[in-house]
């Protein structure tokens, strides 16, 4: 390649990753942000190799704008241990939720059943929830009793939520719009908490955009303490993502790396040069430690096992008696 067709080839590169950059003007942008590690590293590559031509100077400026870039991603990029967010408590009981998107087709059911049981997890979110998987989770009915299953209308996005623990008294699971959403309300030893699967389409020029907007209602409508996984075919540096997350008042999660990669890729890249698009958010009084990647189960993205738990309420028994206390104090005197 010759310094020409190099110069131009990293103009290219450089002024797609600056149109990614305004991803909330325009979802056409936001489609384009997705490849931004993939554009940051070949950007910076072709600078790399003009820095000793007459180019250099440009070279040298596009270089630390692609560093620039790819520095928004890091949070997402691939890591030789489990993610820690937050030191696992002692004094607290961490409990499980297992993300999948089970892949409509899957052509290896029992991988996914094998993992669910050698896991355990607490809850379990689930995407492309066809009718054969209606089937297949129906052998693990004893295992996880509290469910809901919502159809997609084309009987093969639905998504799903299944819990070992019971649904909190006096609520009840619900779908929202074309089966993309299900929200329940579990009882994590006596405190309750919303939790939701979600699956969003593709980016534009598919539906993704309005059908966040679909969705405003039922994710405003989330509870102060809130957990929602799921497929949103959006990485968490897109305005998709933060667009999800400010309807719902949550945090996006740190990714746990890459879990997806077309199907005629070969495998071993998905680690490494795949697309994080599987997020979980959560707000109020959920606390994540770790997420996972786990092993492939025959879908095209990889399951992801997320460990949290849940910060006490502020006016806890200790804290009135501590509260009185400070009132005897005030008062001057002294308990007996």
């Amino acid at each position: 390649m010759t310094a020409g067709v190099a110069f131009l080839a990293m103009i290219a590169l450089s002024a797609a990753l600056l149109a990614g950059l305004f991803g909330a003007v325009h979802p056409a942008l936001d489609s384009v942000s997705h490849f931004r590690i993939h554009l940051s590293m070949l950007t910076a590559l072709l600078a790399l190799s003009l820095l000793g031509s007459s180019y250099r100077l440009q070279a040298a400026a596009v270089l630390l704008f692609a560093i620039a870039c790819f520095a928004t991603t890091t949070s997402a990029l691939p890591r030789l241990w489990p993610q820690q967010a937050v030191a696992r408590p002692a004094d607290r009981i961490v409990y499980t939720l297992l993300q999948m998107n089970l892949r409509f087709d899957n052509p290896t059911p029992k991988k996914v059943l094998s993992l669910i049981g050698r896991t355990n997890p607490d809850v379990i979110t689930l995407d492309e929830v066809s009718g054969m998987w209606t089937t297949e989770l129906g052998y693990i009915a004893s295992a996880y009793p509290y469910r809901i299953l919502c159809p997609y209308p084309n009987g093969v996005f639905g998504v799903a939520l299944l819990s070992r623990r019971p649904f909190a008294a006096g609520t009840a699971p619900h779908c929202e719009p074309r089966g993309a959403m299900a929200t329940a309300t579990i009882d994590f030893g006596g405190t309750g908490v919303d939790v939701a699967a979600i699956h969003l389409s593709w980016p534009w020029p598919h539906e993704q955009y309005w059908q966040i907007g679909e969705l405003a209602e039922p994710l405003e409508a989330l509870g102060e303490t809130a957990i929602m996984a799921g497929d949103c075919n959006a990485v968490p540096w897109s305005a998709a993502v933060r667009r999800v997350a400010s309807l719902g008042g949550l945090t996006v999660m740190p990714s746990a790396g890459p879990t997806w990669i077309h199907r005629k890729l070969p495998d071993f890249l998905r680690r490494f040069a795949g697309l994080p698009i599987d997020q979980v958010f959560s707000k109020g009084g959920v606390t994540i430690h770790s997420a996972t990647r786990l092993e492939d189960t025959g879908s095209d993205h990889l399951p992801v096992l997320v460990e949290f738990s849940l910060r006490p309420d502020d006016t806890q028994p200790e804290d009135e008696h501590e509260s009185a206390l400070a009132s005897l104090v005030r008062l001057g005197k002294t308990p007996g």
